[in-house]
């Protein structure tokens, strides 16, 4: 589904330049959960951001489903994305003006989906999330666990093939953390590839394999009993 070869990103000022990735090397395969670890200032989310295109490498080639996309104008990544892409977010990034279930709504919005088929994917996907009782509440109404539910929901409704995770139990406490990393590995057991950035070594321990970064390099890859 998706590899690296040689993805180099560095991000420069007027004063300094910064190397955030360097010679970056992975395949990620169609099913597997994979997740990232290493220290605050590595890599993590610059590296998950390239794999979502939110961001270019700056040398190196991306290959998604075959294709190399390294070099792809913003609208063509944009294209891919919205029929690609789920992204869970650790700041939960709903919108407070919006409910539970226009929240959720909002993703196919963006696909151009008639109304009732809108309707039938949100309560679909509420259900599987155990959150139909709150689609009418507002974000601030909703506990920090409901509130990531619901986030997970939104990057569901659309049916994405990769799920990319940033941190998603960041603000969460142990229970509700456990929770929403159940939610990730039933969801990559149904058939969604599923990349998580993490630091807790628990948390990992879902994942098939784990890629540790330092300093922008990958250090280690461990294939672990999850698989």
């Amino acid at each position: 589904m998706i590899r690296l070869n040689n993805i180099d990103k560095i991000f420069r000022t007027e004063a300094i330049e910064t190397k955030a990735l360097g010679n970056i090397s992975l395949e990620i395969k169609q099913g597997e959960f994979v997740a990232i670890m290493g220290p605050s200032g590595c890599g993590k989310s610059t590296l998950l951001n390239i794999l979502g295109m939110l961001d270019n490498p700056d040398q190196g080639d991306y290959f998604f489903n075959g294709e190399n996309i390294a070099r792809y104008t913003e609208s063509k990544l944009s294209e891919i994305r919205k029929h690609n892409i789920g992204f869970i977010f650790q700041s939960f990034n709903l919108i407070d003006e919006l409910s539970v279930f226009e929240n959720i709504e909002l993703a196919l919005l963006y696909h151009k989906i008639p109304a009732a088929e809108r309707r039938t994917r949100v309560q679909a996907v509420v259900e599987k999330m155990e959150i139909a009782h709150r689609t009418h509440h507002m974000p601030n109404q909703l506990s920090g666990g409901q509130q990531q539910r619901v986030a997970v929901a939104r990057a569901l409704v659309a049916n994405p093939k990769l799920i990319l995770a940033d941190e998603p139990t960041g603000n969460l406490d142990s229970v509700h953390g456990q929770e929403v990393m159940r939610m990730l590995k039933m969801l990559n057991q149904e058939g969604a590839t599923v990349v998580i950035v993490t630091h807790s070594n628990e948390h990992s321990s879902y994942a098939h394999r784990r890629i540790n970064l330092f300093d922008g390099k990958i250090i280690a890859q461990t294939q672990l009993a999850a698989a």
